[in-house]
């Protein structure tokens, strides 16, 4: 077992993929962490903008509650069709593509997975910004404690997706639970209280009132709340992460997170305004988060209280797992219709595509590094991408509905097209109130992924072009075979093993030496006496050597010159230039080599001539260490 197998796991066959498939259970913690995580700061995110409105805006959270509850609804109904009608995953992108066209469809891509890698930096960066405001000597370590988890994250996910969902499933479980828990103690509480509880820790006397109510402000506290959706879509992108039925665990799967999340939110801002809760400046002295406030209120700072507090730290940090199981399958479908690398679209040795994972955590870390891990810096980034992929979803099953008009078409059309006037709206809202404060980067970054999609396209497609080929393999003629060339610093088993090659295939064999001095008179005697000799006692005509002088000291130059003037004094000839390649025993030996034969390969193929072909002669040097020979030596 070596350390990679300790690392990410022994690697697992084809066959396997059944067995690595999930269900319900182990699905909510993989696809819905980031969208169960969100309860933790949705409410403070509107609660925050309604600081200037003092206790007066606390009144504004439940209706506003219901608002985003209603369109978490009207989002979760949209996906339990789209999940029906694109099993094959892909989500938003690929219910653009098949309804409304390419462009559509990238727009989707890119604001997806723009969205994806906000989503991995903002979830650990909120994560350790509550571990840090806990333990305030932990700041100076802020950016190494976030790609520290960044790295834990990867690795597990790394894993497989089953080892992923066993690992997340304590931590979203005892977060879910212990929010339940207090919503519901919290709700008998203000039963038996006649609707006004008293706080069993008193509370932080809100902010005197700077600012009158305007619908403007309404909107963006409506906007900011939203950022409760984000995640939602992870289901619908990963449908074939799960056992048969896979369609009906992935619905099972999104419905018990929706309701979750629904019970959440309702909960946490009821008791929020029954509470006369409102939330502190973050960059106050005294801050509470609103959940402590409302922990430490219905319960008290005892050890429910560190519990809970303890399960939110840790699932706001993990619920970047969420971009992770979901960006690479994304990556995949994109790779596919080939606006990404292909490498996108190969499984690893753990069945999970290994190259989204990779490419998700170094842009994931070079955010976190340049944002110095702090949250604020990313939330104005945050949540564009996401809606404008859900309106872009929601838009394309309006037109899907209307092409397959089956029983209830309309009904579900104008359901979808709810969605889509409202999460358009929402785009819009977050825009013009973050846009200053950093959106504008993920304005300009949106369009830069797009034209990305279309170069890499462009280049598949001249690829294929170029590579189409309605014409007949035409037989070699053997009366004129190819020249074939051997590169030889020394006389050794390596030179040995090419030139016997070479012998198998041409007749017409030059060795080629580099002489930068005066030549070797040794290589001259060696090759009369192990060359020359046994050909001609073979009945063959012995390989001729051609020693290049080099003044200079260059190996390649002159090597790489000396096969294009050949090859122009042959125009009607193919040149093979055999390389002997020494291979070492172990991977730190190949740095106290000189790798000349690599470089001539490169510089030969940089050159472009279709008459000029490399191969390359291995000679194992741990086959030669093992030998009788040299044990005798």
């Amino acid at each position: 077992m070596n350390i990679i197998d300790v690392i990410v796991g022994k690697p697992l066959k084809t066959s396997d993929e059944r067995a690595e498939q999930i269900g319900p259970a182990a699905g909510i913690p993989i696809f819905g962490l980031d969208a169960l995580s969100s309860a933790a700061y949705g409410p403070e995110a509107a609660l925050s903008l309604l600081i200037p409105l003092g206790l007066l805006g606390v009144r504004y959270i439940v209706p506003i509650s219901i608002a985003i509850v209603t369109l978490l609804f009207i989002v979760f109904v949209s996906y339990l069709q789209t999940i029906a009608a694109y099993p094959s995953g892909g989500g938003s992108y690929t219910v653009a593509r098949s309804n409304l066209g390419a462009f559509p469809s990238l727009l989707a891509a890119a604001a997806l997975l723009t969205d994806y890698i906000l989503t991995a930096a903002v979830g650990i960066s909120a994560g350790v910004g509550a571990l840090v405001s806990a333990v305030p000597s932990l700041q100076p370590h802020t950016v190494l404690i976030c790609v520290s988890i960044l790295a834990v994250i990867t690795i597990l996910n790394l894993r497989g997706v089953k080892d992923a969902g066993v690992a997340f499933m304590l931590p979203t479980y005892l977060f879910v639970g212990t929010l339940l828990i207090t919503i519901a103690a919290g709700v008998i509480r203000v039963a038996l209280s006649g609707g006004h509880p008293v706080p069993v820790t008193p509370l932080p006397a809100p902010a005197p009132v700077t600012a009158a109510v305007s619908f403007w402000l309404l909107l963006k506290v409506f906007a900011s709340g939203c950022t409760a959706l984000t995640g939602v879509e992870a289901v619908s992108n990963g449908v074939k992460a799960f056992r048969e039925p896979g369609v009906k665990n992935a619905q099972r799967t999104l419905t018990v997170i929706i309701f979750i999340l629904a019970v959440l939110l309702g909960g946490i801002s009821y008791l929020v305004k029954a509470y006369g809760i409102a939330a502190t400046d973050p960059g106050a002295p005294g801050y509470q988060s609103v959940l402590s406030m409302l922990l430490s209120a219905v319960f008290g700072k005892g050890v429910f209280y560190f519990l809970t507090i303890a399960s939110i730290l840790l699932v706001l940090s993990l619920s970047a797992n969420t971009a992770f199981a979901d960006f690479p399958r994304l990556c995949r479908a994109i790779a596919q219709n080939n606006y990404l690398p292909h490498a996108f679209g190969y499984r690893g040795r753990r069945l999970v595509y290994t190259y989204g994972i990779v490419v998700l955590a170094v842009l994931t870390g070079i955010l976190l590094v340049l944002f110095g891990g702090v949250t604020d810096r990313l939330i104005p980034l945050y949540a564009v991408g996401a809606f404008l992929a859900f309106t872009l979803s929601q838009s394309g099953m309006v037109v899907h509905w209307f092409k397959k008009r089956g029983p209830h078409w309309l009904r579900s059309m104008l359901v979808n097209g709810l969605g889509a006037l409202v999460t358009g709206i929402t785009v819009i809202v977050v825009l013009l109130a973050k846009f200053a404060e950093g959106a504008w980067i993920t304005v300009i970054f949106i369009p830069m992924l797009i034209y990305f999609f279309r170069a890499v396209r462009r280049h598949y497609h001249a690829v294929t072009m170029a590579l189409n080929c309605p014409a007949p393999a035409v037989p070699a003629d053997h009366a004129s075979p190819p020249i074939a060339l051997v590169p030889v610093d020394r006389w050794g088993l390596h030179a040995k093993q090419a030139l016997e090659f070479a012998s198998r295939i041409s007749s017409d064999i030059i060795g080629i030496h580099v002489e930068p001095g005066e030549h070797t008179a040794l290589l001259h005697d060696d090759w009369k006496r192990y060359v020359e000799a046994p050909f001609r006692a073979a009945g063959k005509t012995p390989p001729s050597l051609t020693v290049l002088p080099s003044p200079y000291r260059f190996v390649i130059i002159p090597l790489v010159q000396y096969v294009l003037d050949l090859s122009k004094k042959n125009p009607n000839r193919r040149i093979v230039v055999i390389i002997p390649t020494l291979i070492e025993d172990r991977w730190y030996e190949y740095f106290l080599h000189n790798q000349r034969g690599r470089l001539l390969e490169w510089a030969l193929l940089a050159q472009g001539n279709q008459r000029i072909f490399t191969l390359s002669s291995p000679c194992y040097l741990s086959d030669q260490l093992k030998s009788p020979s040299h044990a005798r030596t």
